[in-house]
C-alpha cells in the first residue's frame, strides 16, 4: 500500500528550481522578492494553461472575444475604476526593526517573527498600485501607474470593441496579460507575487439577466478546473459575506483550493453590475450605453467577471500533481499532470544512441505540429524514465533493438507504469487521442 504523499511548499519550490520551472529573478543578484522567471518547463506549461483557458471560453454558446491592452494606465481611468481611492491593504510596522506585514497576517499580541520585539505601530491602509512618470515630465499630469488588473482596458474600450465586432449582449471580452501589485508581503511562493500574469474574462449582459448569468459563469469556472486535472474533491465555491465584497461587487464568489496551506482562493467570479462602464462614462463624458432594438431605449450593460491567475493556477497544478512513491530501492516523483497541461507530451528514448534517428526525425515532425516532445539517449533508460515521471510526461516511448526489425515501440505510461507495445507509426495519433481526452 503506497502512503499518502505529504506535498510541501519545500518540495514544490525545490522542484521547480531543479527541473527548470521556475527560477527566483536575477537569482545571481539575490533575487527580486515576490518576482519569478519561468524555465522552459513552466514557459510551456504555462502556455498549455493560457490554452486551455482560452478553448473552455471558446467551447461555450456565447461569443467571447480577445483583447490585449496596455499595461500603463494614465491617473484618470483608475481614479475612475476606484483605484486610486480604494485599492489598499492594511499594513502594520514593527517599530524595532521596521519590518512590514500586512495587519491581518499577523497576531498583534505577539513578537515580531523578524526582530522579536513586541512593538507595534497603528494599522493604516497602504496603497497597492505601483505609480510612474511619463516621460521627462514630473507634473501630476504625466502620471501613470502600472496595472493591478487587466479588467479596466476592456471597460474603457467596450465602445470601440462593440462597435467594431458587431457583436450583440450578451458576450464575452477576455484577456491574458501581465500585472502588478505592491504587496506587502508576497508570501507561498507563487501564491502572492508584486508581479503575475491575471487571465480575465468580462461578460456583458442585460441587468435582468445577469443573476442568472452569475451562477451559470459559478457552475462553468469550477468545472473548467477538473476538466483540466485539479481534484474535484479540493475544490469549493465560497459566497464572500456582504462584509468581504469589493466597493464595485453585488455578489462574488471563488473558487477555491484546499492547500497544504488551507483553503485558498484560486479564482474569483464577481457580478460587477453597471458600475465599471457608468463610471467611466460619468469621468470621461463619453457615452457607454448600448441601444436595444427590441424596447427602443439604452441601457448600460451589467458584467459578470471571471479572473484566475496564470502563477497561481500553475502552483495549484503541480500542488495536485505532485507524487511520491516508495519503490523496492528508491523513491519515485511523479508529476500527475493531465496530457493537456503536462509540458512535455512525451519523451523519445532510444534503447541505445545507435538507434536514435527515427526518434530524432519524430521527434522534429512532432515539434513541426506543435506536440513537445523530448529527445533523451543518455543514461539508463530507468534514470530517464524517472527524469521524464518528475517534470509530468504521461508517456515514454522506446525503440529497441526489436523496432529496428518489425517498427513496433515499447510505450510507458506514467503513472502506473505499465508498458504496451504499438506500431511506430501509431505514435502520434496515440498522442494526439490522449490530448483530446
Amino acid at each position: 500500500m503506497v502512503a499518502e504523499t505529504v506535498v510541501t511548499l519545500e518540495k514544490i519550490t525545490a522542484l521547480c528550481k531543479r527541473r527548470g520551472f521556475i527560477f527566483q529573478t536575477a537569482d545571481i543578484y539575490n533575487g527580486l522578492n515576490g518576482v519569478y522567471d519561468s524555465g522552459p518547463l513552466g514557459t510551456l506549461m504555462k502556455e498549455n494553461i493560457r490554452q486551455a483557458w482560452k478553448q473552455s471560453l471558446r467551447a461555450l454558446p456565447y461569443d467571447i472575444l480577445f483583447v490585449d491592452g496596455a499595461i500603463l494606465g494614465n491617473e484618470a481611468m483608475w481614479r475612475a475604476s476606484g483605484h486610486i481611492e480604494n485599492f489598499h491593504d492594511p499594513l502594520v510596522e514593527c517599530k524595532a526593526c521596521n519590518a512590514r506585514f500586512r495587519t491581518d497576517d499577523v497576531d498583534l499580541n505577539k513578537a515580531c517573527t523578524r526582530c522579536g520585539k513586541k512593538d507595534w505601530s497603528e494599522s493604516r491602509e497602504f496603497h497597492m498600485m505601483f505609480k510612474t512618470q511619463l516621460g521627462a515630465s514630473v507634473e501630476q499630469a504625466s502620471a501613470a501607474y502600472l496595472r493591478p488588473e487587466t479588467a479596466q482596458s476592456i471597460f474603457v474600450n467596450f465602445k470601440n470593441i462593440i462597435s467594431s465586432s458587431r457583436v450583440k449582449i450578451p458576450f464575452g471580452v477576455a484577456q491574458i496579460g501581465k500585472a502588478f501589485r505592491n504587496e506587502i508581503t508576497p508570501k507561498q511562493f507563487l501564491f502572492r507575487m508584486r508581479e503575475f500574469e491575471q487571465m480575465e474574462m468580462e461578460f456583458f449582459c442585460k441587468h435582468e439577466d445577469a443573476q442568472n448569468l452569475f451562477e451559470f459563469w459559478r457552475t462553468e469556472r469550477l468545472n473548467f478546473f477538473s476538466h483540466i486535472g485539479i481534484t474535484p474533491e479540493k475544490l469549493r465555491l465560497r459566497a464572500h459575506e456582504q462584509t468581504e465584497l469589493s466597493h464595485y461587487s453585488s455578489a462574488t464568489s471563488d473558487v477555491e483550493y484546499e492547500f497544504p496551506f488551507g483553503w485558498k482562493e484560486l479564482e474569483g467570479i464577481a457580478h460587477r453590475g453597471n458600475y465599471d462602464l457608468s463610471q467611466h462614462s460619468k469621468f470621461s463624458g463619453k457615452e457607454l450605453a448600448v441601444f436595444d432594438d427590441a424596447t427602443k431605449s439604452s441601457y448600460v450593460p451589467d458584467v459578470v467577471e471571471c479572473s484566475v491567475g496564470v502563477d497561481r493556477l500553475f502552483l495549484t497544478l503541480l500542488f495536485d500533481a505532485y507524487s511520491e512513491e516508495q519503490l523496492e530501492k528508491e523513491t519515485r516523483t511523479v508529476l500527475r499532470l493531465h496530457p493537456r497541461i503536462a509540458p512535455v507530451k512525451a519523451a523519445l528514448l532510444p534503447l541505445v544512441d545507435s538507434l536514435g534517428e527515427p526518434f530524432r526525425q519524430l521527434a522534429r515532425e512532432l515539434r513541426m505540429q506543435g506536440i513537445e516532445v523530448q529527445f533523451d539517449s543518455s543514461g539508463s533508460i530507468g534514470k530517464r524514465y524517472r527524469r521524464q515521471d518528475e517534470i509530468g510526461t504521461p508517456f515514454c516511448f522506446t525503440y529497441d533493438y526489436q523496432s529496428a526489425e518489425d517498427q513496433s515501440v515499447t510505450v510507458r505510461h506514467r503513472d502506473s507504469m505499465q508498458q504496451e507495445r504499438i506500431a511506430f507509426d501509431q505514435i502520434q495519433n496515440y498522442i494526439k487521442q490522449a490530448l483530446l481526452a
